[in-house]
C-alpha cells in the first residue's frame, strides 16, 4: 500500500545537463550520445530497452562511473565525481545495492540513519524520523515488514526512502517499472513527480516511459541497433 508523499524542507534540487554522453567498456558502447536536460526539482523518465545501459547512465550521473566521453553540468557548471557523489543518491540498484530481503522496513531505515548519524547518532525520536522518512516517499506499509515481502512498487519506494535519508539534492532510481503490473505504473510516476515536489531533482530508469506522460519527461535511450525506446 501506498499514500501521498509528505512535503519537507529542501533546498530544491540539482539542475542536470548531459551532452553526448557515452560510457565505453571492453565489448564495446555501453550507452552512447545521450542527452538530457532536467531542471532542479524535475523528474525525467529514461527509457530503454535492457542492455540499453540506463543502469550504466545512472552510475554516471552518479559519479559512480567515469564517461568517456561528453560532458555533465550540475548546478550549471562541472563538478568533480565525489562531490557529485555527495549530492546524489541511488535507489535500490540490482547488483549494487540490493534490499535485504531478512530485514524489515524500520530496520532498513534505521540502518540508513546510522550511516547519516554514527552509530552514536540520536536514539531519541528515532521512531519519529522512520516514519517520516516513509512518508516522505508515500510508503504506507507496516514498518515490521519484511523486504522480501514488499511489491515491486514499494520495494522502489523504500529504496528512495533510504537515499532521501542522506538529504541528496539529486536522486537516481533504476527500472521503476520492473515487475510493476501496468496498471499500476502511471501511479508510481505520480508518487515520483510527489517526491521530485519535496524539493529534489529525480532521474528514473524504466522500460516504457508512456506511463509517465503529463508527469514525466521523456528520455529515450537507443538500443544496440540504434533504436529509441520511447
Amino acid at each position: 500500500m501506498t499514500s501521498e508523499p509528505t512535503a519537507t524542507p529542501s533546498g530544491g534540487g540539482l539542475a542536470v545537463e548531459a551532452r553526448g554522453l557515452s560510457v565505453r567498456g571492453p565489448r564495446g558502447w555501453v550507452f552512447r550520445d545521450v542527452d538530457l536536460t532536467v531542471p532542479a526539482g524535475g523528474l525525467a523518465a529514461v527509457a530503454g530497452a535492457a542492455g540499453s545501459g540506463r543502469t550504466s547512465l545512472l552510475l554516471t550521473l552518479g559519479g559512480r562511473m567515469k564517461p568517456t566521453s561528453g560532458t555533465v553540468l550540475f548546478g550549471g557548471r562541472p563538478r568533480r565525481p565525489r562531490d557529485v557523489r555527495r549530492r546524489a543518491a541511488l535507489g535500490v540498484m540490482a547488483g549494487v545495492n540490493e534490499l535485504d530481503p531478512a530485514l524489515t522496513v524500520r530496520e532498513h531505515v534505521s540502518e540508513a540513519l546510522d550511516l547519516r548519524e554514527g552509530l552514536w547518532g540520536r536514539r531519541r525520536g528515532r521512531d519519529a524520523r522512520i516514519r517520516r522518512a516513509v512518508e516522505r516517499v508515500g510508503l504506507d506499509v507496516d514498518p515490521r515488514t519484511l523486504a522480501g515481502d514488499l511489491t515491486p512498487e514499494e520495494t522502489c519506494l523504500l529504496g528512495a526512502a533510504l537515499a532521501l535519508v542522506g538529504e541528496p539534492e539529486l536522486l537516481l532510481l533504476d527500472d521503476v517499472d520492473e515487475g510493476l503490473p501496468s496498471e499500476r505504473r502511471s501511479a508510481l510516476w505520480r508518487r515520483l513527480r510527489a517526491i521530485a515536489d519535496t524539493g529534489v531533482t529525480v532521474i528514473a530508469t524504466c522500460h516504457d516511459a508512456a506511463p509517465a506522460d503529463g508527469t514525466a519527461q521523456r528520455v529515450p535511450l537507443s538500443d544496440d541497433d540504434g533504436e529509441a525506446r520511447r
